[in-house]
């Protein structure tokens, strides 16, 4: 082999020697940059899934929660359809009641709602044709308990039944619908402690 082949066959394998080198530098630079982003791969996974875990488990709170609501939604509906229906039955049973029984009522609430003024109490037309005997007595009697003295009214007022008290101009509303409405609240009360306790 002659001087000049030796010489090009060193630079050769200089070349080659350094070409492996960049090689294998350039081999390391990528695996570290292959590590590097797969560890930060693993890192944005990691953190994508715990971020749809509490979503997750965000939208289960919000879906039982939604189903809580929905149910006590209902049964507060269920609880105020039965005091209403007990409610209706007991009006429905005040209105049936025998006319004695009716009367007395009447008088009591009288004892109740009468004025110490002198004034005229109104029943319906049906309730006045229906008057028992002596209760203009009873009516008067009751008045004068309070104070004062009432007058039965030969006008019949459009009402279902119970009465309407006039004083100076002033009148109250004491039907049974009238009573039954201002005490709802009371009596609903009532009916859910005794249903629902």
């Amino acid at each position: 082999m002659t001087g000049l082949e030796k010489m090009k066959s060193q630079i050769l394998d200089e070349a080659k020697a350094a070409a492996e080198s960049k090689l294998s530098a350039a081999r390391a630079e990528a695996d570290k940059i292959l590590a590097e982003a797969k560890a930060e791969a693993e890192k944005c996974t990691e953190s994508i899934s715990k971020k749809s875990e509490a979503a997750i488990a965000s939208y289960k709170e919000r879906v039982a929660s939604s189903n809580d609501l929905q149910r006590r939604t209902k049964l507060l509906a269920a609880k105020q359809e039965m005091i209403a229906g007990v409610l209706d039955k007991a009006y429905s049973r005040l209105e049936s009641m025998e006319k004695g029984e009716y009367f007395d009522m009447l008088i009591k609430m009288l004892e109740k709602y009468a004025e110490p003024q002198e004034g005229e109490i109104f029943f319906s037309p049906a309730d006045l044709k229906e008057l028992p005997e002596g209760f203009a007595g009873r009516i008067d009697e009751t008045a004068k308990k309070n104070g004062g003295s009432l007058k039965i009214s030969k006008e019949g007022r459009n009402i279902e039944n119970g009465f309407i008290l006039a004083y100076g101009g002033i009148e109250e509303n004491c039907t049974l619908r009238a009573m039954f409405d201002a005490k709802k609240d009371e009596l609903s009360d009532k009916v859910h402690r005794i249903l629902f306790s």
